[in-house]
């Protein structure tokens, strides 16, 4: 088992597809023609309806965290490099949730991430992101000419 990577894929003759769009920098999941909900993981059939009326589709990209948890310890290869890291759930804007990584500029961005320092925080707007070829993602950048609103005190003459 030398040199085994537990953090890649092994693609099989259904999800090949998906990998491979995956490698070219597209999030694809499977849509039901009957039923019309989107599901991910991929699946030959639909989870919701067990129709095998299901396409793939590009999915967007955006997403927003569910639920995360930060993982401080890993002994499998390449995972101790990378602790501590940040796995979790998102929510697809298509609808479906997907388990994933929300990365940053390295460890020590993580970490921040992590505990909330640079906004990490259920329902943070995230963009896919792409590390060698396996969807993971990251905050979504803020639209131009947003601020932060100042903090308001709870009622007047109340310390801020």
């Amino acid at each position: 088992m030398t040199g085994h990577r537990f953090d890649r894929p092994e693609p099989d003759a259904f999800t090949r597809t998906y990998w491979d769009a995956a490698a070219e920098g597209r999030l694809l999941i499977r849509r039901c023609g009957d039923c019309g909900r989107a599901h991910h993981y991929p699946r030959e059939f639909c989870p919701h309806c067990w129709s095998e009326d299901v396409t793939w589709e590009t999915a967007s990209g955006r997403a927003t965290l569910y639920t995360w948890s930060v993982v401080h310890r890993n002994d499998l290869p390449p995972f101790p490099d990378r602790v501590p890291y940040v796995a979790a759930v998102v929510e697809l804007a298509e609808g479906p949730r997907m388990m994933t990584e929300i990365v940053g500029a390295g460890k020590s961005s993580s970490a921040t991430l992590a505990s909330g320092g640079a906004g990490l925080s259920g329902g943070a707007e995230l963009v896919v992101a792409f590390r060698e070829g396996v969807p993971v993602f990251t905050r979504a950048p803020e639209p131009p000419g947003a601020s932060v609103l100042p903090v308001m005190p709870a009622f007047p003459g109340a310390p801020v």
